[in-house]
C-alpha cells in the first residue's frame, strides 16, 4: 500500500513537472498568450508598439448610403492609432479571409486573426440615416477570442473624422488610463497667402481652417489654458501689436501695442497674461490683464527676458534671457524669487515651454543648427529629441505632456511634426501650401 502510494505521489509530481514546462514553453512559443490583454506602460520611453488589425467596416444602411466610409472611417482610427507611437496597424493584404464583414465573436475566426500576429483587433459596423451617423466598436483580443471593449457612437455624416478621434481617444484611455488627445487641434502660423497669417486644424493635420485675415503678419498664437480664444501678435495696425481673438465669435480684442508689448502666453488661471514690455530700455516680463493693465512684475534684469511659460502650479515661470550675453534659458521661483540658469551647452537656447508634467522643452541651437531637447527644471536630465536634417524649432507640449508638436524643416520648407516626450515616433502632419511654424496644441475638452 505505501509503495502505491509512493507511485501515485511520484507520477503526480511528475505530472505537474511535465506542465510547468509545457507552460514555460508556451511563454517562448506564444509570448502573447501570457498577458492575455494589452497593458502600455506611457512612462516607458521604450514601450512597444502593440499591433492592431483594422478591416473595413460593414454599411448597415438601408440604402447603402457613404458606401465609401468602410474604409474611411477604419483609415482615420489606423492614422490616430499610428500616430500615438503605442500601436503598430497592420497592412490590410495581410488579412486572411473567412471572416466575412460581422462585428460578433460568433462570426468571428480568431485563429486567423492569431495566425498573422494581431494583438488587438477592431471590428466596425455604420448606418447612416439621413445625415447623421451611428457606429458600433467593438474590440476583441484574439489570442483569448474575447471583447474588450465596446460602444455606439452617434455623430453628423460631416462630422465623421471627429467622431473617429472620439473613438481613438477612448481606446487609449482603455489601454493606458489616460485621455487621448485625438480631439484636440493646433494653432500655427501660415504663409500661403503672401501674408502670414493664424490657421487651425485638427491633431492629425485635417480639417484646416483660417483663423485670421489681417492681411500682413501674424505671429506666436497661444491657446489660452480653457481654449476657445487664443492671444497673437500682429501687425494688423501697421505696428506689432498684442491681441486676444474668440474663435466662436470672431472678437478681437487689443491688450497692447508694439511699443509697449510682445511675446504673450497666458498664466494658468487663463484671467491674464505673462508679456514682455519695454520699460526704460529694458525689456522685463510682467503680469496683465486682458486690457493690458499690469498686475505684477516677474521677471526684471539688465538684456531681453522674453518667451515665458508658467510651471503646472503657475509657482514658477521658465522664459529667455539675454543676460548673460547670448539667449538662455532660466527658471524663476515666483515664491522666493530665487533664478537659475538651467542651459550651458548651447551658442543659444530659446523658446521654452513647461509640460504638464514638470518637464520644460526648448529649442537648443549648436553650430548653427536648431534642434529640441527636453531639461528638468533645476537644469538636470538634458536630452535631445532631434538630430535630423535642418531646423527643428518652436516646441509645443499636449495637454496630457506625452506628444510634443514642433515645426521643422528637414523636408524642405518648414512644416508641423509631432513626437513622443522622449523624441520616438516623429511624424510629419501637415502638407499645405506655404510653411508652417509656431505651433500650439489645445487644451482637452
Amino acid at each position: 500500500m505505501k509503495n502505491l502510494k509512493s507511485i501515485l505521489i511520484s507520477e503526480t509530481l511528475n505530472n505537474l513537472t511535465n506542465l510547468f514546462l509545457l507552460c514555460l514553453l508556451a511563454l517562448f512559443i506564444f509570448p502573447s498568450v501570457s498577458f492575455g490583454k494589452i497593458i502600455i506602460d506611457v512612462s516607458s520611453p521604450a514601450q512597444r508598439k502593440w499591433k492592431v488589425a483594422i478591416p473595413d467596416f460593414k454599411n448597415l444602411s438601408d440604402a447603402n448610403e457613404n458606401p465609401g466610409f468602410s474604409e474611411q472611417l477604419p483609415k482615420v482610427i489606423s492614422g490616430d492609432l499610428d500616430l500615438s507611437s503605442y500601436f503598430l496597424p497592420m497592412d490590410k493584404n495581410s488579412f486572411l479571409g473567412g471572416d466575412g464583414d460581422g462585428i460578433t465573436s460568433d462570426s468571428i475566426n480568431f485563429r486567423n486573426w492569431s495566425l498573422i500576429g494581431t494583438e488587438l483587433l477592431i471590428k466596425g459596423a455604420y448606418t447612416c440615416i439621413g445625415r447623421n451617423l451611428e457606429v458600433t466598436v467593438r474590440l476583441y483580443d484574439p489570442v483569448l477570442g474575447k471583447q474588450v471593449f465596446g460602444k455606439r457612437y452617434l455623430g453628423k455624416v460631416d462630422d465623421y473624422r471627429e467622431l473617429m478621434h472620439r473613438i481613438g481617444d477612448d481606446i487609449i484611455l482603455k489601454f493606458t488610463g489616460q485621455k487621448g488627445v485625438f480631439g484636440s487641434s493646433f494653432l500655427f502660423v501660415n504663409n500661403s497667402t503672401g501674408n502670414k497669417e493664424i490657421y487651425m486644424c485638427d491633431f492629425d493635420g485635417y480639417n484646416i481652417k483660417r483663423i485670421t485675415s489681417d492681411k500682413s503678419i501674424a505671429l506666436s498664437p497661444r491657446w489660452s489654458p480653457k481654449g476657445g480664444r487664443f492671444v497673437f501678435t500682429s501687425y494688423r495696425e501697421d505696428q506689432a501689436g498684442l491681441y486676444v481673438k474668440d474663435i466662436s465669435s470672431g472678437k478681437i480684442r487689443k491688450v497692447s501695442g508694439s511699443e509697449e508689448g510682445f511675446s504673450g502666453s497666458w498664466a494658468n488661471d487663463g484671467k491674464s497674461l505673462d508679456l514682455t514690455l519695454n520699460r526704460k530700455g529694458d525689456s522685463d516680463i510682467y503680469n496683465v490683464d486682458l486690457n493690458g493693465k499690469i498686475k505684477e512684475k516677474l521677471v526684471g534684469h539688465r538684456g531681453i527676458d522674453i518667451s515665458s511659460s508658467r510651471s503646472p502650479d503657475g509657482s514658477k515661470i521658465v522664459f529667455t534671457s539675454g543676460r548673460s550675453g547670448l539667449s538662455q534659458v532660466y527658471v524663476k521661483d515666483l515664491k522666493t524669487g530665487s533664478e537659475e540658469r538651467i542651459t550651458f551647452d548651447f551658442n543659444e537656447a530659446t523658446s521654452p515651454v513647461w509640460s504638464s508634467k514638470g518637464r520644460i522643452a526648448f529649442d537648443g541651437i549648436t553650430k548653427g543648427k536648431h534642434d529640441i531637447y527636453t531639461i528638468n527644471p533645476d537644469g538636470t536630465g538634458l536630452k535631445q529629441l532631434t538630430d535630423s536634417d535642418g531646423n527643428n524649432e518652436d516646441p509645443c507640449w499636449s495637454p496630457d505632456g506625452m506628444y510634443i508638436v514642433f515645426s521643422s524643416n528637414r523636408s524642405g520648407g518648414y512644416h508641423l511634426y509631432i513626437m513622443n516626450a522622449y523624441g520616438y515616433n516623429q511624424r510629419r502632419i501637415t502638407y499645405f501650401k506655404g510653411e508652417e511654424t509656431a505651433p500650439s496644441w489645445s487644451p482637452l475638452e
